[in-house]
């Protein structure tokens, strides 16, 4: 699949309802440049815009690019919470992906994805990935599939990891999307559902143009 530079504002967690952001929660900014395996400052892709409020959970970005970039607002720590979230997401025909976004860790590193809504490319239509079948999750059936990437950037150096994808049928800007879910049914497939790192509301892109305005409600 495509590498990805990742500029990644990841906010602790907060409670499993509707609520703004405490302006007493801080903001840790991660700038991931997977291409070279490095943490590079202020490195920004593609990103012809990009502006979030860590206080109320909204973020912003438009693009016009054929660098692969994910920019987001989440958590530290990833977790089976039900997210829910809201906004537009506009990709036109770009490659891009609207998307639930983590990883886990050190030792069982996998990279995911729970995809609501993409642009031109569908990444369960790609090359090199194995179907996994479709499971029923809030309101609607995912595509699931797996893909190993070889040798590739990843959050702790080059290394071979494999990445799993929920790809939902009948896209959306808005709703909520339940993790454990995808977690349980990726994990009859070698998923390790452990060690979690970083969880984010993200959007990534790495062709053409587009824009998105998001709001992370509650997870």
């Amino acid at each position: 699949m495509k590498s990805i530079a990742s500029l990644l504002c990841l906010l602790p967690v907060f409670l499993a309802f509707p609520t703004p952001c405490s302006a007493s929660q801080e903001v840790e900014v991660i700038n991931l440049h997977k291409r070279t395996g490095d943490y590079v400052q202020n490195y920004n892709g593609g990103v012809a815009d990009f502006q979030y409020n860590q206080y109320d959970g909204t973020f912003s970005c438009g693009w016009n690019t054929d660098t692969d970039f994910v920019v987001g607002l989440g958590w530290s720590t990833g977790t089976g919470r039900a997210i829910t979230y809201s906004g537009s997401y506009n990709p036109g025909n770009s490659g891009s992906y609207l998307s639930i976004y983590g990883w886990t860790g050190s030792g069982s590193l996998s990279e995911y994805y729970v995809v609501e809504d993409y642009g031109s490319f569908n990444p369960c239509t790609g090359s090199g990935v194995t179907q996994l079948g479709t499971l029923y999750s809030d309101g609607a059936n995912y595509q699931v599939c797996t893909h190993t990437q070889y040798n590739q950037p990843s959050i702790v150096g080059t290394t071979t990891f494999p990445q799993y994808f929920s790809v939902r049928e009948g896209k959306r800007t808005s709703g909520t999307v339940t993790m454990q879910n995808h977690f349980n049914y990726w994990a009859q497939h070698g998923f390790p559902n452990r060690n979690f790192n970083y969880q984010v509301l993200a959007v990534e892109a790495f062709s053409g143009s587009g824009n998105a305005n998001m709001k992370l409600i509650s997870g």
